[in-house]
């Protein structure tokens, strides 16, 4: 069986593919918004963190994330959940913790703030009143925070 990445790399030519700048994480996206298949693969051994409860698979995550990269800056999901100081944990929170431990990153998103949407699902019937505020001021605060949020539909 041949990986997907020798695959694609003979049938794809990929724009700013021949080491020019502009084209690694973080770039912007193309005019049409379309993001092209990568010619490579790279193979990374991520640690695997369990889920303490049902609401906390995004600080595991993280928490994954921060071991990959080698940040032994905290030991725990308790120690994530300290820092959101809840445990209605959003993507915009998750954004927050990746920028306290410098981690680079790109955020992009449908909707700017809580999607009020939302509250027809169950997991965040309960708790959406009370998080839209807070997760919309986290979203208005990004952008001074350092923390960089595009919009961005997905095609």
């Amino acid at each position: 069986m041949w990986p997907l990445c020798f695959i694609s790399d003979r049938l794809f030519k990929v724009p700013g593919d021949d080491g020019g700048d502009g084209d690694g994480p973080g770039a912007p996206l193309p005019p049409d918004g379309r993001i092209p298949l990568a010619r490579r693969s790279y193979f990374i051994d991520v640690p695997h963190v369990q889920q303490a409860f049902t609401w906390d698979c995004g600080l595991a995550c993280v928490l994954m994330v921060l071991r990959t990269l080698g940040l032994d800056c905290c030991h725990g999901i308790a120690e994530l959940e300290k820092l959101c100081r809840t445990t209605s944990v959003w993507t915009v929170d998750l954004a927050y913790l990746l920028h306290k431990f410098s981690v680079n990153f790109s955020f992009f998103t449908v909707t700017i703030g809580a999607n009020p949407q939302y509250s027809a699902e169950t997991f965040y019937r309960e708790q959406l009143q009370e998080d839209i505020d807070r997760v919309d001021e986290l979203f208005g605060k990004a952008f001074d925070a350092g923390i960089s949020i595009q919009i961005h539909q997905c095609v």
